[in-house]
């Protein structure tokens, strides 16, 4: 953006943050190194090798933009980083006090809700315009109010509750809506039990799951050391970010004052909500989630069946258990109280070794199988399993071999792992016998809540987070070492294959393009339902045969030096080839064969999405993408909507779309349609194998949002949709050809 402002002649230092931005790099370590007590230095030092030039890179925009704090790589996982940290809950700010509110690059941002703080994912694109001073528009939402009473019983953990409130809040239907928690049951949950159910509001669907601020929130801003003032302060730009109100009584006292604070010792006023909810937790149940999305609960009792259920009863094969174990805290703050309880010990003896700091599973970096696991699974069509305390279990995303992936409780996944299966029931069937020869059940080793709470009360201290995060900032050796050029704008290395300058702002003058016309388009892949952002965006693991590989190869990177796609998210080159390349994606075209590719229409070729995109573009052809319903739904990925931008792709037609995804594809100027209620391309005798043209004015006067537009084929096919342009903003994004051309435009002008 620095670059395209200055060959537009205007000052490039212009583009920079004018709101607090916090930048935790927490999404580029691997588990290389498992089951050993070096597996933390390992895997760091396997990180900085691999990814030398984008931490480079973020290195250098940490001195050349101001206003922003970067949290270096091996800190934890941004979101606990900002629950135990950067969270305010109150802004002190020259005197003036407001309620902390946040938008985050990630759509588990809302884990921040469960301390009081309001704040939901926006896609990297939006997030950047907003960095800018645009601001943000959006449909006033529904609020679904979710009463809570009861107490959960013995045995029975977070996870238990997020998944069936998961479940229920996908079969209430929240998608583009707030859901807030009330009702005395809420205060029964601890702080880090609220995070984690509003941490998995893009599992049920919702904008944010919202947790007023109570005692609990209060005692928890104690526990994370929050009761003294305490500054965040950037060591690189030399100046002050915020400041936190000074005691958490104060925070109190302000949230009192504006009818904002919860107290369960007053009478509880009677709250009006669009729709409502309720669960007594005591009827809550262990479970688990699973094979492929967070809202498919299955009891613990039932889960035995339903794995056999998965299999089709086709077999009752038996494989020598190979299970990959490793332990990734969200923060230095869980390595002090496991070892303070003596827990880690254990974890260590049972190859729970800390393997590093940020997201691993959860982003396909949990590593490679063993060769010879892989082989085995391979080769003999194995059905493999993971079971993780992630919030990720979509098709393709913890390993490509593992096929039924399911989300638990972290003692679950301990007991799971030391079962070495899933075909087990954990009521009836032992786990494994004892040095003494006698069976070991699950009932054996499952703590009590009030053995919890008391390793939990004399384990878990204020000083734990106090010295953590004092010296967050301060970084470690290997990043402290990384030389960083003085210059504003970036010296884009033709020769990187990490960081290349993407063309999105190529040939751009001031003169916005205006609506582009998408005649006789040819359609580029046909969807079913739930086509996820891990089906369409780049993560894992880079397949050996795909056409990233290829890229890779060409420019002479070994494949050990692969690394994932996350990793190489700054180059458009590798992350374009990445694009709808899920080996697990099904696409109407190949008639149930299951993998990343797709027909060139005109010729009947099978080639890869790449490929395909490529040939189109080449011969002057538009695409678009036919899909059904909640298309674009999991994590807010910009590259999900940045990729098929690349690809050609000019509209994408669905029966609905995931809030966060379909603005995605708008500030990147590509069309969303939703057909007509009850229609869909099946019912109106789509194939996807004709030519599609968009009837839409070409003045963006004549456009309004949510107005009904005509479709055509070329085999005299008629239908109506509805443009998913949801506000007067979003128009003039698609008039400028996306949000960012259009803040770059509108900061140029005010500048000349």
């Amino acid at each position: 953006m620095r670059d395209a402002l200055a060959k537009l002649g205007s000052d490039a230092n212009k583009i920079n943050p004018l709101v607090p931005v916090d930048l935790v790099i927490d999404h580029s370590v691997q588990v290389d190194v498992a089951r050993s007590s070096n597996a933390l230095q390992s895997n760091m030092e396997l990180e900085f090798t691999r990814n030398r030039e984008r931490f480079g890179f973020l290195k250098w925009g940490s001195t050349a933009f101001q206003n922003m704090l970067v949290v270096p790589p091996g800190s934890g996982i941004v979101h606990q980083v900002n629950l135990e940290y950067l969270g305010r809950v109150v802004f002190n700010t020259d005197g003036i006090m407001y309620p902390d509110s946040v938008v985050g690059t990630d759509s588990h941002t809302t884990m921040i809700d469960g301390l009081g703080v309001a704040g939901w994912g926006v896609g990297g694109i939006e997030a950047e315009a907003t960095m800018l001073g645009q601001p943000m528009s959006m449909v006033l939402p529904g609020v679904v109010g979710f009463k809570l009473t009861g107490k959960l019983r013995n045995g029975v953990t977070a996870t238990d509750l997020v998944l069936t409130v998961t479940q229920m809040l996908r079969k209430h239907g929240v998608v583009g809506k707030f859901v807030e928690f009330h009702g005395e049951g809420m205060g029964k949950l601890s702080l880090a039990d609220r995070a984690t159910i509003a941490n998995m509001s893009p599992e049920y669907g919702a904008t944010m799951g919202f947790f007023p601020v109570d005692h609990v929130t209060l005692d928890y801003l104690r526990l994370t050391g929050r009761s003294d003032e305490t500054v965040l302060f950037d060591s690189q730009n030399k100046h002050e970010l915020c400041v936190y109100v000074k005691t958490v009584s104060m925070i109190e006292a302000y949230l009192r004052a504006n009818n904002m604070f919860v107290d369960y010792n007053e009478p509880q006023l009677e709250r009006v909500y669009s729709s409502y909810l309720a669960l007594d937790l005591d009827e809550v149940e262990p479970c688990i989630s699973g094979p492929k999305r967070p809202h498919d609960r299955v009891t613990l009792k039932d889960m035995k069946s339903d794995w056999h259920a998965c299999l089709d009863n086709k077999v009752g094969f038996k494989v020598k258990p190979w299970v990959k174990t490793s332990l990734a805290p969200g923060s230095g703050v869980v390595t002090k109280y496991l070892l303070k309880s003596g827990l880690q010990e254990y974890f260590n003896k049972q190859g729970f070794h800390l393997v590093g700091y940020g997201c691993t599973t959860c982003i396909g970096n949990s590593g490679e199988l063993h060769e010879s696991v892989s082989a085995a699974i391979t080769e003999n069509d194995v059905v493999a399993a993971a079971v993780l305390s992630g919030n990720r279990n979509f098709e393709g995303r913890v390993h490509p071999l593992t096929r039924a992936n399911y989300l638990a409780s972290p003692p679950l996944v301990v007991a799971y792992a030391l079962a070495g299966t899933v075909d087990i029931d954990f009521e009836k069937e032992p786990i494994g016998v004892g040095k003494d020869g006698k069976e070991v059940f699950f009932r054996d080793i499952w703590p009590t809540t009030e053995e919890i709470a008391e390793v939990v009360q004399s384990s878990v201290l204020p000083d734990m987070f106090k010295s953590t995060y004092e010296a967050i900032t301060k970084g470690n050796p290997m990043w402290n070492q990384l030389p960083v050029p003085e210059a504003s704008l970036y010296s884009w290395d033709s020769n990187s294959t990490y960081i290349h300058e993407p063309p999105y702002f190529k040939d751009m003058t001031m003169s916005p393009p205006g609506p582009h016309a998408v005649k006789n388009a040819y359609c580029l892949l046909n969807f079913g339902d739930s086509i996820t952002t891990d089906h369409i965006s780049p993560a894992g693991s880079i397949h050996r045969d795909s056409p990233a590989a290829k890229y890779l190869l060409e420019r002479g990177v070994d494949r050990k030096d692969f690394n994932s796609y996350g990793s190489r998210r700054g180059n458009d080159e590798v992350m374009a080839r990445g694009t709808f390349a899920n080996i697990r994606i099904v696409n109407k075209f190949l008639g149930g064969e299951v993998g990343p590719k797709t027909i060139h229409v005109p010729t009947g070729e099978k080639l890869s999405v790449f490929d395909a995109a490529t040939k189109y573009k080449s011969e002057g052809h538009d695409t678009i993408i036919l899909a059904g319903a909640e298309y674009g739904s999991g994590s807010s990925r910009d590259w999900a909507a940045k990729g098929p931008m690349l690809l050609g792709v000019k509209a994408v037609i669905s029966k609905s779309f995931e809030r966060i995804h379909r603005s995605n594809l708008v500030g990147m100027g590509i069309i969303p349609l939703c057909f007509k209620a009850s229609e869909d391309a099946d019912s109106l005798g789509l194939t996807g194998h004709e030519r599609y043209t968009i009837n839409l004015p070409t003045d963006v006067s004549e456009i309004r949002p949510g107005q009904d537009v005509t479709i055509t084929t070329d085999n005299d096919k008629s239908f109506t949709c509805i443009l998913r342009f949801d506000t007067e903003v979003e128009l003039a994004y698609y008039n400028h050809g996306g949000i960012l051309p259009y803040v770059i435009r509108n900061m140029a002008a005010a500048q000349n």
